[in-house]
């Protein structure tokens, strides 16, 4: 006698019976996610545990031989460094200036569709076009920057080869492509707060301010703590915009602990030691993420 669960023509249970349905549909994403996350992710550990580069002999188990020497690498710490600096230095502006921006549009400027997508479209450009966009504006001679700083009577600055300025020109850059994205988490978050929320503020005589600091503010609470995590997760991956502008220089001043991991693996050819230095760095990552959670779970309580 067959069973209940059994396929009509073969007399075995159907894949369908035998796993859940939406199991089913997330099979193809399952697949691809473990072919190109889990399993490259399983590799780079074994590696790190290798001496594999890419000249030419077989790669040799070392064990914890490269996390040792990437924890008394003080150049992988000077990047990791320069990493958290730029992490600091872009993520405040990156809230506060889209929290602005978002509030002047919410509150009914002319034109609104103009300012938004002025405010957007940098987000939309390719990281080669900004980094060559600012390199130009960044001219020592010819550059527009420096044009404004001699209209204003003060001197030339070396955007990109002077080592007191050379980050917060990349913080500068970085605030003016990816701003977009935070205001218009904030925008959008700004259209759910509750009308009647200011309509009673109001007719208890607030005033703007008042409404913004009482209501607006604290309404945006949430939205702004996922914002900051983004961001600072999004800070802690950069890569792209200094390697254009600056190759990590002058004398390695701006280099992130990303180009360095690059330089190290491709330029070394030490891949095994690169592989233990990233994940050295995912563990301190996942150590500021845990840490970023655990803060906002605290202050919804």
């Amino acid at each position: 006698m067959s069973s209940p669960h059994a396929s009509p023509r073969t007399g075995a249970p159907s894949a369908r019976r035998l796993l859940p349905p939406g199991l089913l549909f997330a099979l193809p994403f399952l697949a691809l996610f473990a072919l190109f996350m889990v399993w490259p992710l399983v590799q780079g550990l074994w590696m790190s545990l290798t001496d594999t580069s890419l000249s030419a002999h077989t790669p040799s188990f070392v064990g914890l031989d490269n996390f040792a020497e990437a924890l008394g690498d003080a150049e992988m710490w000077r990047s990791l460094g320069h990493t958290v600096w730029f992490t600091v230095l872009s993520t405040v502006p990156l809230v506060a200036v889209a929290l602005g921006m978002a509030l002047l549009v919410h509150t009914g400027l002319p034109g609104q569709w103009v300012w938004r997508l002025a405010f957007f479209a940098p987000y939309l450009l390719p990281v080669g076009v900004v980094s060559l966009l600012w390199i130009w504006l960044y001219q020592p001679d010819l550059g527009l920057l420096n044009h404004l700083l001699d209209l204003a009577g003060l001197g030339p600055v070396s955007w990109l080869s002077d080592e007191s300025v050379a980050m917060w020109a990349i913080v500068l850059t970085t605030l003016w492509w990816t701003v977009g994205f935070n205001f218009l988490l904030y925008l959008a978050a700004l259209q759910t707060i509750p009308d009647h929320l200011y309509e009673a503020a109001a007719i208890d005589g607030a005033g703007a301010w008042r409404r913004m600091w009482s209501i607006t503010l604290p309404q945006l609470g949430r939205i702004t703590g996922v914002i900051t995590v983004l961001q600072v997760l999004a800070s802690l991956k950069v890569f792209d915009q200094v390697y254009l502008l600056t190759k990590g220089g002058p004398n390695n001043s701006t280099r992130p602990v990303i180009e360095y991991m690059y330089d190290v693996g491709f330029t070394g050819y030490r891949l095994g030691y690169a592989s233990a230095v990233s994940y050295v760095f995912f563990a301190l990552v996942l150590i500021a993420s845990a840490a970023q959670y655990a803060a906002l779970r605290r202050r919804e309580k």
